[in-house]
């Protein structure tokens, strides 16, 4: 039997960047909360850390 890789989406992964960031739960409470292992939440933490350094490194762009 051969069991899929589960998918998560960018707008789940950033929900638990966000709550990650925000430090009002633990690693640990944050993967049993939303099911999944601690590591995915510290890694998509530090990707949401190193993304939030490019947002303000790119030029604004022009208003209209």
């Amino acid at each position: 039997m051969s069991s899929k890789k589960k998918r998560y989406t960018a707008a789940f992964k950033a929900q638990v960047a966000l709550e990650a960031l925000r430090g009002e739960l633990t690693t640990a409470q944050l993967a049993a909360k939303h099911n999944i292992h601690v590591t995915m939440v510290g890694d998509w933490k530090r990707q949401a850390q190193a993304g939030l350094a490019a947002i303000f490194a790119a030029p604004p762009a022009s208003e209209a």
